[in-house]
């Protein structure tokens, strides 16, 4: 099989590219802002050759932030998870999450769909399409039972997994990522890609370390309104890599995710969060401050 993975980053998701007699696949292309990098490594790989076909494990906006300008250089057949086709097709930035989460995404269009349960070719090798909820409802996993690889998207990394984002909207979460770990188990992996970091093999110890993580914040929504809260920060703080600590209230408060999570679950206001916020990055060492300045800091 010839798979190679683009390691990424936190900002952009990982990319895997594969080459096969059904001909060559990405699946998933980062985060808007990195688009010209995505295609810059992906023209690298294939020289003169086309990219043949793009899949996205989810339309999360580090996920498919690159489809746009990907199916503009390539023409690439595109496939989506299927239960967000319609959002897709009428381009609805709400219910596809863009506008809630304060992120951006250029427009893309899609040729086909995946259903959990479908089989697929990649790299000259068959991978069955599964359903992974959680943190994102409609999200897929992709696994070859051939060499047992998985690509897990953000269901599951080396130390945790996404934010569960459904809880925040007061939709179930909990229990739908608790399902999917179960689904890993039973699929019984070799080797994992993850969505962010770098791909590894001590399954069992990612799933320990993924149950431990869920039961923490399961145990108390408010945990996972927290976690959410300063994951959209260090987003913002990545791709702008500076944010005048001034605006940082203004800029909750226009993030509708956030700002539910204010509201319903954390009982506050953006006022109030924002310089909670900024500690909390400022304690685990992944900003800084200067000159009323926060500061990316990896």
């Amino acid at each position: 099989m010839a798979m190679t993975v683009f390691e990424r980053g936190w900002l952009s998701s990982n990319n895997i590219l594969f080459d096969g007699p059904e001909g060559t696949a990405l699946v998933d292309s980062g985060y808007l802002t990195h688009a010209p990098q995505t295609l810059a490594l992906v023209r690298h790989a294939l020289q003169d050759r086309r990219l043949d076909h793009l899949l996205n494990t989810h339309l999360h906006s580090d996920h498919c932030g690159g489809n746009a300008l990907l199916q503009a250089h390539y023409g690439c057949n595109t496939a989506i998870p299927a239960s967000d086709a319609a959002k897709v097709r009428a381009w609805d930035e709400d219910a596809l999450s863009f506008r809630a989460t304060g992120q951006q995404c250029d427009r893309f269009t899609f040729d086909a769909v995946l259903h959990p349960g479908d089989a697929i070719n990649l790299g000259g090798m068959p991978w069955q399409v599964c359903a992974a909820p959680g943190h994102d409802n409609h999200a897929l996993l992709l696994f070859g039972p051939g060499d047992g690889t998985l690509i897990a998207g953000d269901a599951l990394w080396e130390n945790g997994f996404g934010v569960i984002f459904p809880e925040l909207a007061g939709e179930p979460g909990f229990e739908e990522q608790a399902a999917t770990l179960d689904l890993i188990v039973q699929l019984a992996p070799q080797r994992v890609i993850p969505g962010h970091g770098a791909p590894f093999t001590d399954v069992a110890g990612a799933l320990a370390r993924a149950r431990s993580r869920l039961a923490y914040l399961s145990a108390d929504p408010l945990r996972n309104a927290e976690n959410a809260v300063k994951v959209m920060l260090k987003f913002l703080l990545l791709e702008r890599q500076r944010i005048s600590l001034d605006t940082i209230p203004a800029l909750f408060g226009a993030i509708p995710v956030v700002n539910d999570a204010c509201v319903r679950l954390l009982r506050t206001n953006t006022a109030d969060l924002a310089p909670w916020a900024v500690a909390s990055l400022l304690r685990a060492g992944v900003a800084r401050s200067a000159d009323g300045w926060l500061i990316n800091a990896d």
